[in-house]
């Protein structure tokens, strides 16, 4: 499935939660398949944290798809684009293709930088509204997403509840508890009191802030991994030294603090690892370095900010029954039981708001051992489900 990007202009300005508004945006998207006579197969795809309009597929000359859910989405998989019309978006402040901090300020004629408006979830969704308005589908067979991007689904089903028939909602939560917000602060002050970052002016100063980003990242995938993962991949195992330590040396000669013997003084301990000792530090470092080369400091900022506020029960009180009173549509809600990021508990609170409120609603816990990062992974019990809700209760609608 070769697929290309497409941007779509908006003149319009957007008004935004926080009461600021943005004109003359863009919007990078893709699709998948093809939108039948009525339109009544567009099937939207939210992404999360990281990711962006390039679901599935592949692009003109690469020999193997970069999609991050392509294991979900195109020709005879999960959620079939030769049934369906799948729609992928990616969110305004991201670094992607749709307008944010890296691009010019049509008020100012300057880079946004750390400038950009704060944007929330519930504006992401006026704004793939108005995507879908320009494309001509008033009504979506279903919206999808994971992590964040399940709490646009759903976010979806309150703010356009006559636009959406059904919503499927992956290892997601209603809110994020305190421990969540805290992994974010502690991500975003790495970045903020990195050197480089200049107030969010990096641009202009010729920087990126890597390590701040290398750090926000590797806290990130301690948390989108299950200790059992971590374990059975890392354990306490040892990286080959990269660089030869002196012939006499303990290290050398097979001794060390964790095979017994006198412990390497820190001339050979620094020669012979490059502070690097254990394969679980190595591959965090991986991780870090390779997001710092792609991903926006200021885009870091704003995503996991709109993270953090989302809470519909909030106007309510709390009450998330409440809340979801307005959704009419069927939902899927799926949740893997090692996810402690967004844990079983929390979608199961979901399930119960809307059974409250006599929903049609589908769950599936799955058991599966690699924690938040399942719902991107090919495990064909979850693809499963997902294919059966498609195939007989999206497709029947």
């Amino acid at each position: 499935m070769v697929v290309t990007p497409q941007f779509m202009e908006f003149s319009e300005p957007l008004a935004l939660q926080s009461g600021a508004s943005i004109r003359a945006y863009t919007l990078a998207y893709e699709t998948y398949g093809t939108l039948n006579a009525d339109k009544s197969n567009a099937v939207l795809i939210c992404h999360a944290l990281n990711a962006s309009h390039h679901v599935a597929g592949t692009y003109a000359g690469q020999d193997r798809s970069e999609g991050w859910w392509d294991t979900m989405i195109g020709p005879g998989k999960p959620v079939d684009t030769d049934r369906f019309f799948v729609i992928g978006v990616n969110n305004l402040g991201s670094c992607f293709g749709s307008t944010g901090p890296m691009h010019v300020n049509p008020d100012t004629g300057r880079i946004y930088g750390m400038d950009f408006p704060v944007v929330t979830v519930e504006d992401w969704v006026n704004a793939q509204a108005r995507l879908l308005d320009a494309l001509g589908i008033g009504t979506l067979a279903a919206v999808m997403g994971g992590s964040l991007g399940g709490m646009q689904a759903l976010s979806w089903t309150l703010q356009y509840p006559r636009r959406v028939r059904h919503a499927v909602v992956v290892a997601s939560a209603p809110n994020l508890n305190a421990e969540n917000i805290a992994f974010n602060e502690v991500a975003r002050r790495a970045i903020v009191t990195d050197p480089d970052f200049h107030g969010g002016h990096f641009y202009e100063h010729g920087t990126v802030p890597k390590r701040g980003l290398r750090i926000a990242r590797m806290i990130g995938h301690i948390t989108y991994l299950s200790d059992d993962v971590m374990n059975e991949k890392f354990g306490r195992n040892l990286r080959a030294p990269t660089l030869p330590a002196s012939p006499d040396s303990p290290l050398a000669q097979g001794a060390g603090p964790v095979r017994g013997g006198p412990a390497p003084d820190l001339r050979d301990y620094l020669y012979s690892t490059q502070d690097v000792e254990f394969q679980i530090e190595s591959y965090l470092r991986h991780q870090g370095d390779k997001f710092a080369e792609y991903f926006d400091a200021n885009t870091y900022l704003l995503i996991t900010r709109a993270l953090d506020y989302f809470d519909p029960a909030r106007p309510h009180g709390g009450n998330l029954t409440v809340a979801l009173a307005p959704a009419t549509a069927g939902f899927l809600l799926v949740s893997f039981t090692t996810d402690w990021r967004f844990s079983p508990r929390r979608s199961r609170e979901i399930v119960k708001a809307l059974l409250d409120n006599r929903r049609d609603v589908a769950y599936a816990e799955i058991d599966a051992p690699q924690g938040h990062d399942a719902f991107l992974l090919e495990d064909p019990r979850y693809l499963d489900v997902v294919r059966s809700y498609f195939n007989t209760t999206v497709a029947a609608a």
